[in-house]
């Protein structure tokens, strides 16, 4: 189970009310909310191995430099130091959040240079088994694959509402696949990431045209094909986004090379550092959320 961690304490932090406070009267709804998460996840899913992936890097310049336009709406929001805007009662919660996973001893994984979702996509190309991912991000939905299976659970709802999103559902939702999704994403855009798409379609029309044609390499030879279905507009459409369309791919796909540190993903059945964690707990007042993880990873 590979837990998208920023999506998870963002949710937490909006969904767990603020009053939830330490001793010291400081917010820790992320870091309480993160935890009940946690305890929900294994206690139904019962996975034997949990990462919780990092983002080190929220905008990497790679990306940046194939689309210029990446997250700047965002860099706009950001702190002079360039840090992702994070509300300023969830910024001092990240760290605590941090201690307790590793005292917890749930592996907890970055890379320098990439995002959370690289991570993610890069573990999941290493593994050979069934893999869940729980995210709220949808750019993660080209992960899945129902041979191995892989399968994005999508809270709808708290982490007792989840959407398990396979080929199946996709193909339902959206008219494509996993294996295809990308592509979809390339097409139409992204205007929260900064990514413009091609002009005229949106996600039905990306959808079709992935369904007629293939993929992104047999829609693009479709325009330069006099002879193609295509209308003269889409046709003029796609050629005019070809040099959106030669880097969109690889800044829309999350990468499966991602250096990783060696750590162990095993679930763990008792605390790592249990006196560091008892320390966090009175500091903090985790409570019974911390009480409910315990639990569930004894159990």
């Amino acid at each position: 189970m590979l837990l998208d961690s920023a999506s998870l304490y963002f949710r937490a932090y909006y969904g767990v009310p603020d009053s939830l406070k330490s001793p010291a009267g400081e917010p820790v709804n992320a870091v309480r909310g993160l935890l009940d998460f946690i305890a929900r996840l294994v206690q139904d899913h019962h996975p034997d191995q949990l990462v919780a992936c990092m983002d080190a890097d929220w905008r990497p310049q790679w990306r940046v430099d194939l689309v210029p336009s990446y997250k700047t709406h965002r860099l706009a929001e950001a702190g002079a130091d360039g840090e992702e805007e994070i509300p300023d009662t969830l910024a001092p919660q990240v760290p605590v959040i941090e201690q307790v996973l590793d005292a917890l001893g749930i592996a907890r994984v970055g890379s320098p240079g990439y995002e959370a979702d690289d991570v993610i996509g890069t573990l999941t190309a290493r593994g050979t088994g069934p893999v869940q991912i729980v995210t709220g991000d949808r750019d993660l939905f080209q992960l899945v694959d129902d041979a191995r299976p892989v399968q994005v659970l999508y809270p709808v709802k708290g982490m007792g509402n989840l959407q398990v999103t396979d080929d199946e559902l996709l193909l339902e939702k959206y008219g494509v696949r996993g294996d295809r999704y990308a592509d979809m994403a390339a097409l139409r855009g992204d205007p929260s990431d900064g990514l413009p798409g091609v002009k005229g379609i949106g996600e039905k029309t990306a959808a079709q045209l992935i369904h007629e044609y293939g993929d992104l390499a047999g829609i693009r030879a479709a325009a330069l094909d006099t002879r193609s279905r295509l209308t003269p507009a889409r046709r003029k459409n796609i050629i005019e986004g070809g040099p959106y369309l030669d880097v969109a791919p690889t800044v829309v796909r999350v990468a499966t090379d991602a250096p990783l540190p060696d750590f162990d993903p095993a679930l763990p059945r008792e605390p790592l550092d249990p006196m560091t964690l008892e320390e966090l707990s009175a500091r903090w007042g985790l409570g019974s959320s911390l009480e409910r993880v315990l639990g569930v990873l004894a159990g």
